[in-house]
């Protein structure tokens, strides 16, 4: 995780407006609750027991910024981080998957983001060990035989003869021809002079997954047998043939793995999720009872929240590195909340969720600054995508505001997606461009009010038009 001092509430929330414009409250309210998990770890271990995080629940339309919200945190705070949709799982007896499976999802992102932390940390050492098998393969080290000795050597052994001196002799002569040979091309290799040259490799073959076809229910217990059978078994190995240049991306994984301590990356894994791991639950207002009836679809979204409550109250839950506690990972769940209310949520579930953010629906000025303003703004993709195509692109600043402008309206008479309708509305201005590029040669191209009206004018003005394609 970043350095304490680094991740003030205020500076959580300058980071989130480098992507994410508007949503002052909700940046606000999750930039707190990250400063509390830092806090939290600072106290003594008889006062941090105690303190659990206090969960959100984010209430706004689709496209306002829930999802990015919870994503940049995680990013921000270094944490591990996995997004579930709440209508993936059902009750138990009904189509769907457990529970219990983001959970392991999350844990699974934990190790997996340690793992990376630690094989960066050997990946000097890694790259020395990647160097020897490549000169290994070019220069090979003589194979001794593993022939039954005859009578006659078996004499030579307790004879001492000088024909066995005179072998003996001739082996170190060529270890030490094989050894120059080695460093030469040790050294050719670290300049660079033999990334074309074809050697080949033996690397471990990647085995299919055991216990397919369980169905839901059964599906990650039986991806977690698999893996623990193929760890019994012993792994299947073949030579392949490659360039240099493609052997070092090959085997430094492979090597880096080697250099790492598992149980420790384990044991960092799983604290790590516990402690900082954010789980985002998306779509909660579609797992809520509709009209308040006891049957047909309502037991199963009532069921899927009875089944969601002992994992966001805290509780234990077995994974193929070991136990994990859910106490103290951080939940945000998310929702349109258009025909539900968060009321219609079971009072248990509603207790687990005491922060309350309210998304507002973007304005015309929100889509301006969405199109320009973030560092991943979608005017500044289409400039480096086009770029690569020897075609430059300047968006004016009409030009611009049309865009925003017909995006605003779009959503107020057809159907309200948020920031979505923008990629659909920039998508089609620069339909043509991207499909006349690239060009004999570089060219320029302006957007500016009238080339977007020309693009645009005849699907934005039919209304049949416009409900289907933008």
């Amino acid at each position: 995780m970043n350095r304490a001092d680094e991740l003030t509430p205020k500076k959580v929330v300058e980071k989130l407006d480098n992507y994410i414009i508007g949503q002052k409250e909700a940046k606000k309210q999750v930039a707190i609750a990250l400063r509390n998990r830092i806090r939290r770890l600072a106290l003594q271990e008889d006062v941090r027991k105690d303190v659990i995080p206090k969960n959100i629940l984010m209430i706004g339309s689709t496209g306002v910024g829930k999802t990015e919200i919870a994503r940049r945190l995680a990013e921000v705070a270094n944490a591990p981080f996995v997004k579930v949709e709440a209508t993936r799982f059902t009750e138990v007896g009904y189509v769907g998957k457990n529970v219990e499976s983001m959970v392991r999802e999350l844990v699974d992102s934990s190790v997996n983001m340690v793992k990376k932390e630690m094989m960066e940390e050997v990946r000097d050492k890694a790259q020395r060990l990647v160097e020897e098998r490549i000169v290994e393969a070019l220069v090979p080290s003589k194979k001794k035989t593993k022939a039954q000795p005859s009578f006659m050597d078996m004499m030579q052994l307790f004879n001492q003869s000088a024909e066995y001196s005179q072998n003996k002799g001739y082996d170190e002569k060529e270890d030490e021809n094989i050894r120059r040979r080695r460093e030469e091309l040790l050294e050719k290799l670290r300049n660079g002079e033999l990334e074309d040259v074809e050697i080949e490799i033996e690397v471990e073959e990647q085995s299919t997954p055991m216990f397919a076809g369980l169905g839901p229910e059964l599906e990650d217990m039986g991806i977690q047998f698999g893996e623990m059978f193929q760890n019994l078994m012993p792994k299947k190995k073949k030579r392949r043939r490659m360039k240099i240049s493609e052997a070092r991306k090959v085997l430094e994984p492979i090597e880096s793995e080697k250099l790492i301590d598992q149980d420790k990356l384990i044991q960092e894994g799983i604290s790590r999720a516990e402690n900082s791991g954010i789980i985002f639950i998306d779509e909660i207002d579609k797992v809520t009872s509709m009209g308040g009836s006891a049957s047909g679809p309502d037991v199963s979204r009532e069921g899927v929240q009875r089944d969601l409550l002992p994992i966001v109250e805290g509780t234990t839950v077995v994974t193929k590195y070991g136990s994990i506690s859910t106490d103290y990972i951080l939940f945000i769940a998310a929702g349109a909340f258009s025909e539900a209310k968060p009321s219609d949520l079971i009072p248990e579930l509603q207790g687990r969720f005491p922060i309350r953010a309210e998304l507002s629906d973007l304005t015309k000025e929100d889509f301006i600054r969405i199109l320009t303003q973030p560092k991943n703004a979608i005017l500044k993709q289409y400039q480096y995508l086009l770029q690569t195509d020897g075609v430059k692109i300047e968006f004016t600043e009409d030009g611009v505001e049309r865009m925003a402008d017909i995006a605003f309206e779009l959503n107020e008479k057809v159907e309200n997606i948020g920031a979505r309708r923008l990629y659909t509305v920039v998508e089609k201005v620069l339909e043509e461009v991207s499909f006349e590029a690239p060009a004999s040669g570089e060219w320029e191209l302006k957007i500016d009010s009238n080339y977007v009206d020309l693009r645009l004018g005849k699907v934005y003005g039919d209304e049949d038009l416009r409900e289907y394609i933008l």
